[in-house]
């Protein structure tokens, strides 16, 4: 079948292109998250089978929901320490870890509840940084305060009596957050494949962190696959290549 002049530019005009994407998250980042969901909603389900009577008569076996409830409290860090073998996981731990001065900006807008205000952020904002602060320290106080209710033989009445105040609030304090976290989530279905896949669209990042340079960050990223992967090739074509001098196949394997 022949084309008529012109078909191929006609077709390529109106054949739809394929959105194009940016890399969010790693896979090891969505790794890390969705494992530190999974064992949060475990700590706050089994802490509401233990503490509310109705859920308490129909989950029944105690010991086994306090079990759970104290391994999985105590595994809790384990992602996010696994996770600092991942590059990315370490870049994005700095940058939670850093406020800039557009984000006082964004919490100004926020707190106004202005919402077609622009809000500033780079590739998380200041919500989704006082967020991940907060979880970070709620875990390890959470983790604290357990081992001592766990270990009740080793401190006195008092570091117990405190220990168990702290951690019942704190636990009611992380499930608000948490909730929170969801509702916002919710209502922006973009991030929540950005958390899925890990990548989202151009538009969306530009609209909602306008200040993260995310073509740098890729090309960052492949610069440093590329170093990484230089001395193997070297090394391969080094192997590979004959000896100076021998203009043949090496001793042994002629013709």
């Amino acid at each position: 079948m022949t084309s008529m002049p012109g078909s191929a530019a006609r077709t390529d005009a109106t054949m739809p292109r394929l959105p194009e994407f940016v890399r969010r998250f790693t896979r090891a980042e969505r790794w890390v998250h969705r494992s530190t969901a999974t064992l949060m909603m475990i700590c706050l389900f089994t802490a509401a089978c233990l503490y509310l009577p109705p859920l308490a008569e129909i989950v029944g076996r105690r010991r086994l929901v306090v079990t759970v409830h104290e391994w999985s409290g105590i595994a809790l860090p384990l992602p996010a320490l696994a996770g600092l073998a991942s590059r990315a996981f370490r870049h994005d731990l700095r940058r939670l870890n850093r406020f800039t001065s557009y984000d006082g900006s964004w919490l100004r807008a926020a707190l106004r509840r202005r919402l077609y205000q622009a809000r500033p952020a780079g590739k998380f904002n200041a919500g989704q940084k006082l967020y991940a602060a907060f979880a970070a320290g709620a875990v390890l106080v959470m983790l604290g305060t357990g081992l001592l209710m766990m270990f009740p033989h080793l401190t006195a009445v008092v570091w117990r009596t405190g220990a168990t105040f702290v951690h019942d609030w704190l636990a009611l304090a992380v499930a608000f957050a948490v909730a929170g976290h969801w509702w916002m989530a919710s209502h922006d279905p973009e991030a929540r494949r950005g958390m899925r896949t890990g990548f989202v669209t151009p538009a969306w990042a530009r609209l909602n962190h306008p200040h993260w340079d995310h073509a740098k960050e890729a090309a960052d990223a492949a610069d440093a696959a590329e170093v990484g992967a230089t001395p193997d090739a070297g090394q391969a074509a080094s192997a590979s290549a004959p000896s100076s001098g021998s203009g043949g196949p090496p001793r042994g394997q002629g013709s």
